[in-house]
């Protein structure tokens, strides 16, 4: 196969200057039932051409299902070493003792947080870079094994910050494993087009609004999907505890007709990583 840098740039040769791309990306299946029913729904009635799944996720293997059934929604793996909810966690597939909790759980986030205990997160802890690494080859494995068609990685809240060091592994094993990072595409976000307590109709016109002023380029809008049941509602954690509220609206606002007319009546071409690098 040839390298995916050469991949990319032959794909970017191939796009008109005039055209806009962009790809809707659902985040974190395999982290619950209604993230994984949603995250399809968006696809198969809406605009979302990727998404990504948590492998130590308690819901991945119905993931795995549901994107075999479903083989044309473009996935990666989304590596995590953090488990951020107060009432749902993962731990890692590995033996790492210096990345978990007292529980064995994943900590909730990579550096200090206003409003969390101190010494929750990676950051305080005495992490070890051997153990991030297996533990990371262990989770792209399991992917491999059940999502052949894995095109990217993707870094759950940004864990690479922790360290330079992680930032340079994380990237090596992705290349080590025929993925591609979409950071390496050119890719530029659409930048934050509403707020997460916006109900679904007022997100759909607010990223409507901000899809009329696109220019030509490959973009990324990226949220969540997810049912509003009790699931859900019992998902959240200190400052962020309307989960259900915030991902279901964004289904809504992927399947809204509204999102749908601008995109057609512009050209937007929806597309996804797969498309981009030819796999």
């Amino acid at each position: 196969m040839r390298p995916i840098v050469l991949l990319l740039a032959f794909f970017a040769l191939q796009t008109p200057s005039t055209e806009i791309r962009l790809i809707v990306k659902g985040d974190d299946m395999g982290a619950g039932h209604g993230i994984n029913v949603a995250t399809i729904d968006a696809y198969t009635r809406g605009v979302l051409r990727t998404t990504n799944v948590i492998v130590p996720g308690p819901w991945f293997l119905e993931a795995a299902r549901l994107l075999r059934e479903n083989p044309g929604l473009d996935v990666g793996v989304h590596l995590a070493i953090t488990s951020e909810w107060e009432n749902v966690k993962w731990r890692p597939l590995t033996y790492a003792k210096s990345i978990v909790d007292q529980d064995g759980y994943f900590f909730p986030t990579v550096g200090p947080r206003p409003g969390f205990p101190p010494h929750r997160s990676i950051k305080e802890a005495a992490w070890k870079l051997d153990e991030i690494e297996v533990e990371l080859r262990a989770q792209l494995d399991a992917a491999k094994r059940h999502l052949p068609q894995a095109t990217y990685t993707w870094y759950h809240m940004g864990f690479t910050s922790l360290d330079p060091t992680v930032a340079e592994l994380a990237a090596k094993l992705t290349k080590e494993y025929g993925l591609v990072q979409p950071m390496d595409t050119g890719i530029k976000f659409i930048g934050r087009a509403y707020e997460s307590k916006d109900s679904g109709a007022v997100k759909a016109d607010k990223l409507a609004a901000r899809l009329e002023t696109l220019e030509p380029g490959l973009w990324l809008h990226i949220d969540h999907a997810a049912t509003n049941d009790p699931e859900i509602q019992a998902m959240g954690h200190v400052g962020y505890e309307w989960v259900a509220a915030d991902r279901s609206a964004n289904l809504e606002m992927w399947t809204s007709p509204k999102v749908r007319e601008v995109i057609e009546r512009r050209g937007i071409k929806l597309t996804n990583y797969r498309e981009l690098t030819g796999k």
